[in-house]
């Protein structure tokens, strides 16, 4: 009785709402966006708009690509000749394919060159690496994470720091895993370096079959869209004013599933609408872009729609909606991540014609709250 009253619970779900101004000196906006690291699926949904405009159009069509490398073995992010290449040169990216954070050992490369490992127990201890235990693993640790700075074991190749690393995965307990792999260069202008990044990327790992992959892009217009009512001073919303930062997040999170809003008495599968105050606008432009998405990049696409406004539109608000890995062993920073029931971790940013924002970030039940 007691496991289906647990099954029972609705977990614990944090959503954060604050506001600010994009031209204001301590606007957290960058810094947000840059430190959430793995990065699934960008959608923007622009009201009274039909269609793109070149300039977001090219940037959707330059978010990738990204690669695919099968049967890596941990070692190889290891080496001088990876950090040299890769780790100091930019920002590389690292994630584990096909592993479920809760049940399978997951590896993430940091672009701060921080390798993160959450392993279970028996590999933990094999490995003979020092850790800490998971703060999700309950009463009985059962998950350990390694934190190995690669900028640091690098800086002297001869210490016993490295050599006990380097036997580790090389010898005594050798790991190998799928792999998503992306690579920023520092200096690199958005789309200007890609074929040298994606050429470097494909030659170094040439020998395990790597592959290149372009993000999925899915453009839709929708007609007769009924839209909340949003007011940039009233996060909280008003009554017969305006609707709240929770109510919008609600409402984006049926209209970004295709969900029917009509609240038809036929209809079984959702009962949800617009929250009221609503109007309804002509049309609306949804884009989702699905992949291995690099923060450099929605960065870019960011500060194009803070650009949007700078000619007057008829829509008084855009969305920028961002969400993470459920199974990446970290949601912002080095923030240890979990699933339970979700996984989910995710931002939401809603921008105003006058420069005002809204910044929503979400988190579930083994995340610690959003920074």
């Amino acid at each position: 009785m007691a496991t289906l009253r647990r099954l029972r619970e609705v977990p614990r779900h944090l959503l954060v709402c604050e506001k600010s101004n994009f031209g204001h000196d301590k606007s957290r906006h960058r810094h947000l966006v840059e430190t959430h690291y793995y990065n699934y699926r960008v959608s923007f949904l622009i009201p009274e708009c039909g269609i793109l405009s070149k300039e977001l159009k090219d940037l959707v069509m330059g978010f990738g690509p990204y690669y695919f490398v099968k049967g890596l073995p941990l070692y190889e992010l290891i080496t001088h000749e990876f950090i040299n290449t890769f780790v100091k040169k930019g920002s590389c990216y690292a994630l584990t394919y096909n592993t479920n954070i809760d049940e399978d050992n997951t590896v993430a490369l940091l672009p701060n060159g921080k390798l993160i490992l959450s392993l279970d127990k028996d590999t933990y201890e094999e490995t003979g690496l020092q850790g800490r235990p998971s703060q999700y693993s309950g009463r009985k640790t059962m998950r350990f994470i390694v934190s190995i700075d690669l900028m640091d074991l690098s800086s002297n190749l001869d210490s016993k720091k490295y050599k006990r690393v380097s036997w580790a995965f090389k010898e005594k307990k050798p790991l190998k895993f799928d792999f998503l792999l992306a690579w920023h260069q520092t200096a690199a202008l958005f789309g200007v370096s890609e074929g040298a990044e994606g050429s470097t990327m494909m030659s170094y790992f040439s020998g395990y079959g790597i592959q290149e992959h372009q993000p999925k892009i899915a453009l839709s217009t929708t007609p007769d869209l009924r839209c909340p009512v949003l007011r940039s001073g009233l996060l909280g919303g008003e009554p017969e004013a305006a609707c709240s930062a929770h109510e919008l997040f609600d409402w984006l999170g049926a209209v970004f599933s295709h969900a029917d809003l009509n609240n038809e008495p036929y209809n079984f599968v959702s009962t949800y609408c617009c929250p009221q105050p609503s109007s309804v606008v002509a049309q609306a432009s949804l884009c989702s872009v699905t992949g291995f998405l690099l923060p450099e990049r929605i960065c870019v696409l960011l500060e194009q729609l803070c650009r949007y406004f700078d000619e007057p539109k008829l829509a008084p608000w855009v969305t920028l909606s961002v969400q993470g890995f459920a199974d990446s062993p970290v949601s912002w920073r080095e923030s240890e991540h979990g699933f339970q029931k979700g996984g989910e971790h995710l931002y939401n940013f809603v921008i105003f014609n006058n420069r005002d924002y809204w910044l929503q970030m979400a988190v579930g039940a083994d995340d610690d709250c959003p920074p």
